[in-house]
């Protein structure tokens, strides 16, 4: 491979900063194929059934296309970074990850997929990061793969495909998991999944469960909750990225806040309780947009404005929303240069402590754990 496609897309050496982008999807094959066989032999969640089964049984271009980009960890997506001008993804498990599995499957899945990862990164350090996955339902599992990931193998994070079967990050049973990524100093990538059954159907039968505006709704409302339940004060080392310039939520701060006031005053709800700041103030502390999905210079513009122009940083949504000129578009954002430099490259390099990079060999050698890494296969 060229000494331009190891240092970064063509052309990365004469330009001011580095493009980084930070919502990237990847999925081991053997975790497909666990898609597939669940489509067909167990009675799976309507959305996961419009999602996946779109994507894995579809015989269209598109979502083949996007099927085998999301598998390859080599030559096609180093060709499609490089074809667009991207020369660094942080890499994630794609959504819903292993939040559809039992116990016993989503442990081992998240450890192949961790493992995975972590040898694209080994064979392209400078052009590839990682997000660690777990079993969010068996927390001391989690922890333990969470010290195993970041700890031994380098990953910068945690994914979190949003709900785990209906349930959300601000029930008390993910706690630990939370406060370990704290204690880590990573943060939780809050990724979109699909509603779970008791909210889609309205969405379904019109069309709009996918990224169309489902995706939003189910992820915007996920944010709200941990805002709302006090989960930032409880853990005030938590730190969350969530694409889509935030879901929708940026636009709302305003009517957020007075209701939540009003809600607090008139003691309506048990789980509204008083906190420490006002919701928007959270987004401006703990919390950090991605523009996934969202080019478009209006929308970036407003969120910069309102949670804080270093909190605003870039991703693709690579490969489900792979539109290769959008990254020459984005370098007409009409800000400074320097400014462009920290959303295309330094605030991603901060908040996923990306800096190191250049100069190590990457992670631990894989551990030898051969009767979970073989129940997955």
């Amino acid at each position: 491979m060229s000494a331009g496609r190891e240092g970064g897309a063509p052309g990365w050496e004469t330009r001011p900063y580095r493009r980084i982008a930070v919502e990237e999807a990847y999925a081991p094959r053997e975790l497909l194929d666990e898609y597939v066989r669940m489509l067909r032999d167990e009675p799976v969640e309507i959305g996961f059934r419009s999602l996946m089964g779109y994507f894995l049984t579809s015989t269209h271009p598109q979502p083949r296309s996007v099927v085998d980009r999301l598998a390859d960890l080599g030559e096609q997506r180093i060709a499609d970074m490089d074809a667009t001008g991207i020369d660094h993804q942080v890499l994630s498990l794609t959504s819903p990850g292993t939040q559809v599995l039992d116990v016993a499957r989503a442990r081992a899945f998240a450890e192949l997929a961790n493992d995975r990862i972590t040898e694209a990164v080994r064979a392209h350090p400078t052009r590839f990061s990682g997000l660690a996955a777990v079993g969010f339902e068996d927390a001391p599992s989690a922890i333990d793969e969470l010290d195993r990931a970041v700890g031994r193998l380098g990953l910068r994070g945690l994914i979190a495909n949003s709900h785990i079967k209906g349930t959300y990050l601000d029930d008390p049973r993910y706690l630990p998991i939370l406060e370990k990524t704290a204690d880590l100093g990573v943060p939780v990538y809050l990724h979109p999944q699909t509603l779970p059954d008791d909210a889609i159907r309205p969405y379904r039968e019109a069309g709009l469960d996918g990224a169309v505006w489902g995706f939003a709704a189910e992820t915007g409302l996920h944010l709200l909750r941990m805002i709302t339940s006090g989960l930032f004060d409880r853990i005030p080392g938590l730190r969350v990225v969530v694409g889509h310039l935030g879901e929708g939520l940026p636009y709302w701060l305003h009517r957020i806040d007075h209701m939540h006031a009003k809600q607090v005053a008139a003691g309506r709800y048990e789980a509204i309780k008083p906190l420490q700041q006002r919701p928007s103030e959270y987004l401006r502390t703990h919390v950090f947009l991605t523009t996934s999905g969202m080019p478009w210079e209006p929308a970036i513009t407003f969120a910069r404005q309102v949670v804080g122009a270093e909190r605003v940083m870039y991703a693709m949504d690579y490969p489900y929303q792979f539109v290769g000129a959008e990254v020459e578009q984005l370098e007409c954002l009409p800000y400074p240069e320097e400014e462009r430099r920290a959303f295309f490259q330094t605030i991603a390099e901060d908040v996923f402590s990306l800096r190191d990079r250049e100069d190590e060999t990457f992670g631990a050698p894989l551990s030898e754990e051969p009767e979970l890494r073989d129940e997955a296969r």
